[in-house]
């Protein structure tokens, strides 16, 4: 069975975790769904509903919600849309060895290890570990960072030991991304990291990429699912987050070290990306030092 060729999407965790959570609702709803691929591995709880499975190779219908663990460069669509009638979509991204390089190679991770293995071939798990397993998958989302991580890893743990479930694919259909798109991806995230400090124009940046600005921002959304300015900005935060953690510069210094204008805008930015003002955040380090 043949398809068109799956975009690489691009996916960041939320500042201070290696895990991205996200949590699709009624009133927040996924974006629509498109034929994507991506180096990490998803966890995918659908709560109620009926829709289409297509990974890989395999395209079958759901019925009541749906579990499913998606390995790495495991081309897929989206799960849902406004007319799936599921209650809420929650989804787990992480890198396979987003603990640390060495995790996987811990004896007591090795079921885990071989768990990601064979979601290479796309992993559906039934109803008695999907009603199990899917709250526990609903709550990562008010977890803090630290909480978040280890229960990921023991609901990995529990499904690597569970024997309801079944493989969508007779063998890894498993894309890498196109060295031209791969360059691409570097060269616009290679910018940002030099230029952050000082004001990058969408004119400037869809040049360095060879494309117009329409599409540039187009191509940028579908492969990160953020804006570029948004972008630029949690760039600006975690460099931010540093200098705060190091506490040689006062507040205002360190917002236009970071390349924001302004200090008001500044503090709007850094509480959206991380939960706190600047100064909440610097106080909450030196009570962790003390």
């Amino acid at each position: 069975m043949q398809f068109y060729k799956p975009t690489l999407e691009q996916i960041e965790p939320t500042f201070g975790s290696s895990v991205l959570v996200r949590k699709f609702e009624e009133s927040k709803p996924n974006k629509d769904p498109f034929w994507h691929f991506h180096p990490e591995i998803e966890l995918v709880y659908v709560k109620g509903g009926n829709g289409k499975r297509h990974i890989g190779n395999h395209i079958s219908y759901y019925q009541d919600g749906d579990l499913m663990l998606i390995g790495s460069n495991l081309p897929h669509y989206g799960f849902t849309d406004r007319l799936t009638g599921n209650e809420s979509e929650t989804i787990i991204q992480m890198k396979e060895d987003f603990p640390g390089p060495t995790f996987l190679s811990l004896p007591e991770i090795q079921p885990i290890k071989q768990l990601i293995e064979t979601a290479k071939l796309g992993i559906v798990f039934k109803n008695e570990t999907k009603n199990r397993i899917g709250s526990r998958i609903e709550s990562l989302v008010e977890k803090p960072p630290f909480e978040r991580l280890i229960e990921v890893i023991q609901i990995l743990k529990e499904l690597s030991e569970v024997k309801d479930y079944y493989l969508l694919n007779s063998e890894a259909v498993s894309i890498e991304a196109k060295a031209v798109d791969q360059q691409r991806v570097n060269l616009i995230y290679d910018y940002v990291r030099d230029n952050f400090k000082k004001s990058i124009a969408l004119e400037e940046i869809a040049k360095e990429a060879a494309m117009t600005v329409p599409a540039f921002c187009r191509y940028f959304k579908k492969i990160s699912n953020k804006t570029f300015t948004h972008f630029v900005n949690e760039h600006r935060v975690v460099h931010a987050s540093k200098l705060l953690s190091e506490g040689n510069l006062n507040i205002t210094d360190i917002c236009y070290a970071c390349g924001f204008n302004n200090i008001s805008h500044f503090n709007r930015q850094f509480k959206e990306v991380t939960g706190k003002s600047p100064s909440e955040y610097r106080k909450e380090i030196k009570r962790v030092v003390r």
